[in-house]
This record gives C-alpha cells, sequence and structure tokens, in this order.
C-alpha cells in the first residue's frame, strides 16, 4: 500500500497511500509541545495537475521551488517520469525501456531529479526488482531497471555495484550527492520470490562521474536501501535480509546513516518487518513507517517521527472514522516538524491524505481544502518548507486519479 519499500504490489487499491500536510507548524521543540497548544488552521488551495493521456498520475516529491514530481501514465498505461513546473508538465521520458518514475522525495534544487527506469535489455535473471509495484501492468517486469538522474533536460542511468543488474535512486541532495540501492553479483541465499541478487544502500557522486559506493548494514544484514538523504550528508534507509527486494523484512532495521556510521533508529519496533524511514529533513528529524506484529504481510503499518531528542514518536491514524482507520504511514516532513502521509482502515479501500504537526493529533487534508475541489486527496507524498504538499486525489466518480498540488492560503 504504500511507495517502494512498503508496497502490497498490483493488487492494490486505488487510494494508495500517500502523503499529507501539516497545518500551522513552528519551530517549538517537539518535547516542549503540549495537549493544550494552540494550533492554527491553514486552509490549502487544491489544483490538479495535467497528465499523459492515461488515467492514473501522482506527485511523489515537492521541493521549496515547487518543483513537482512524480509519474504520469500513457494511454497505453505505461508510464513516465513527470516533472510539474508552474503546473507544466515535463515527460522526462525513459532510459529506453516501456517505464519509469520518480517514487521518493527528491528534495534537491538544484535542477536534478532522481528515479527508476526500465532498460531496452531483458531482465536474464527473471527478477522483477522493485519496479513491479511502481510500474503498471502488462510492462511493470522483463527489463532491467537503473537508478536515474535526469538533469539539463536529460536522463542518465547511475552505475550498480559490479555484478549487479538492478538499481534505484530515491533522493538526491545539494551537494551532488544520490543515494538508493543497486545490486551487486553476490547471489544471497536470503532472497526470495524472484530476487535472486543481493543488493546493497548506494551513494552517487556526481561530482566524481556518478561514481558508487556502499553504505555499511547492521552487523549480520545481507542486503539494505537508502531511501533519503540531507545537505548534511545524514542518510536514512533500512538493512535487513535480500527478501523480495521491495521492503518487508529487507526493512528489519530502520537506519540512519552518519559520519561513517549506521545506527539502528528504533532498536525496539515491535515486529522485524516494514520499518523503514521514508525522509529526513536538515535538522536531522526523520519520518517513516514500522510494522505491525499481527500483519506479517504488512498490510497494517504505524506512522512515526524520530527526533535526536525523543527518540520515537508514533503517529496515530486518523479517529472517529467508519470502517475504522489502524494503518498510518508518514512520507514527507519540513523544517517545521510538519509531517504528512496517509491513514487508511484495515484493507485500505478508505485512505486519506493527513497531516501531523509536530507529531500530535492527525488532520485530515480533506477538512483543510478551500472551496470547489470536489476530488478526494487520498495521499500526501510530500511538503516543502512553504508548506505546499503533493500527492494523488481521487475521482469518485470516474475513478481518475490525478497528482495535486495543495497551496497554504489562509491561516
Amino acid at each position: 500500500m504504500t511507495t517502494q519499500f512498503k508496497t502490497k504490489g498490483a493488487s492494490q487499491t486505488l487510494f494508495i497511500v500517500l502523503i499529507a500536510v501539516c497545518c500551522g507548524a513552528t519551530l517549538t521543540p517537539l518535547h516542549a509541545q503540549g495537549p493544550g497548544a494552540a494550533k492554527a488552521r491553514t486552509q490549502y488551495q487544491v489544483s490538479d495537475l495535467p497528465g499523459l493521456g492515461g488515467t492514473s498520475n501522482g506527485g511523489n516529491s515537492i521541493n521549496d521551488q515547487t518543483w513537482v514530481s512524480g509519474y504520469a501514465r500513457l494511454p497505453d498505461r505505461n508510464r513516465h517520469a513527470a516533472l510539474w513546473r508552474n503546473s507544466l508538465l515535463t515527460d522526462l521520458f525513459t532510459l529506453g525501456g516501456p517505464n519509469s518514475s520518480v517514487t521518493w522525495g527528491v528534495k534537491n534544487t538544484a535542477g536534478i531529479i532522481v528515479g527508476i527506469s526500465q532498460t531496452a535489455d531483458p531482465e536474464p535473471l527473471g527478477e522483477a526488482w522493485s519496479s513491479a509495484a511502481f510500474y503498471s501492468t502488462p510492462n511493470n517486469v522483463g527489463y532491467i531497471n537503473l537508478g536515474f538522474v535526469w538533469e539539463n533536460n536529460q536522463m542518465r542511468g547511475l552505475p550498480n555495484f559490479p555484478g549487479g543488474d538492478n538499481g534505484f535512486a530515491t533522493g538526491a541532495n545539494n551537494l551532488g550527492q544520490v543515494v538508493g540501492w543497486a545490486e551487486t553479483g553476490v547471489h544471497d541465499p536470503t532472497c526470495c520470490c524472484t530476487q535472486v541478487l543481493q543488493f546493497l544502500p548506494a551513494v552517487w557522486d556526481l561530482g566524481s562521474g556518478d561514481q558508487i559506493r556502499d553504505l555499511p548494514l547492521i552487523s549480520g544484514d545481507s542486503s539494505g536501501a537508502a531511501t533519503a538523504i540531507n545537505d548534511n550528508g545524514q542518510i536514512v534507509g533500512i538493512s535487513g535480509i535480500c527478501d523480495q527486494a521491495v521492503g518487508r523484512h529487507t526493512a528489519k532495521h530502520p537506519v540512519l546513516w552518519e559520519n561513517g556510521t549506521v545506527t539502528d533508529i528504533y532498536p525496539n519496533a515491535p515486529a522485524p518487518w516494514w520499518n523503514t524511514p521514508t525522509a529526513i529533513n536538515q535538522r536531522g528529524d526523520v519520518v517513516g513507517f514500522a510494522g505491525d506484529p499481527a500483519f506479517v504481510e504488512g498490510d497494517v503499518v504505524h506512522a512515526f517521527m524520530w527526533t535526536r531528542e525523543d527518540g520515537i514518536r508514533n503517529l496515530k491514524p486518523l479517529p472517529h472514522r467508519t470502517p475504522q482507520h489502524v494503518d498510518s504511514e508518514a512520507y514527507g516532513i519540513n523544517e517545521a516538524r510538519q509531517v504528512v502521509g496517509v491513514s487508511c482502515d484495515a484493507d485500505q479501500i478508505d485512505c486519506r491524505a493527513v497531516i501531523w504537526d509536530h507529531g500530535n493529533t492527525p488532520t485530515d487534508l480533506n477538512d483543510l481544502k478551500a472551496p470547489g475541489y470536489s476530488a478526494v486527496l487520498a495521499s500526501a507524498k510530500d511538503i516543502n518548507n512553504n508548506g505546499e504538499i503533493t500527492g494523488r486525489a481521487a475521482d469518485p466518480n470516474t475513478g481518475v486519479l490525478t497528482a495535486y498540488l495543495a497551496v497554504p492560503v489562509s491561516q
């Protein structure tokens, strides 16, 4: 139900989990927030972003220049990585294969977009790789995938580790560093399903010809992935076993890399699966989601926020919903500690974009829409330092899924 590293694959419902936005945050320290603290109530002007002729588009990243990136589906059901600037769509195309996508919060403001793209080369080992969860059928598998960098109006593929076929890029900072994960040539016995090769958390240095290096894993683990990076070089991601290359048991440990070391930020996580950091701000605050021991396959997870001063804080789903919401996932955080994500019932049929202000009670982003926008904000994937949010909206009449931009217009 979420983006990469907690995806449940093609069987997901229309209302995939995405992120929502919080309202009127200040920089008051998290531990100083009291239950009676006053909250400003922000209203958002929501607008749809144009597509490429298909019926499914999504905004997954927004930077401080209001560049929204994500994907747009074509009429043939393939999807292309997409960039919206001033609400105008740029098709980023692919590395030669049918599909590409920007799936995580990139955050770079220097004109760089990163993501994943299929090449025209057949997948030699029959691996579904991570792409199976992010592309539409019938072409979601069967091709080698590479992490990509798009800059100066051109997409290029990033190298894998020696012997590896597939890669995935998730984030980029303003120092020319890109993070993600990439295969090695090692046949990992902890892999399952269609996955064969080990993959490691990766950092590519764009200033050194896209040179790749790996990041250390938690002792005893064999595979992992980096999901986000800030301008201080702090990186978050996961460490675990190879499994199916889409989170789950690869996400045994949610980790922070800094100063050459790896730290498990949730050592007492309730379950050893789906423990996934999704974003880190410049302060080093981390958000993500963690597994529930009652749901082994990850159908239900719980959002969290981690700060150095307070450790883990659980972010609850929306209360008083019918059916009851039990699932929450956090996907974006800005410097004001506004956190956005999604809240769902156990079957992921009723999902709503939400915002947690400083980790407090969630607010349904749909309750903050300015009049005139009728689609349901089913997910929110990212929030920038202007409080602007992007995600995916669903038309209740047609079922069409649309990327949106939500701009705060009043306090």
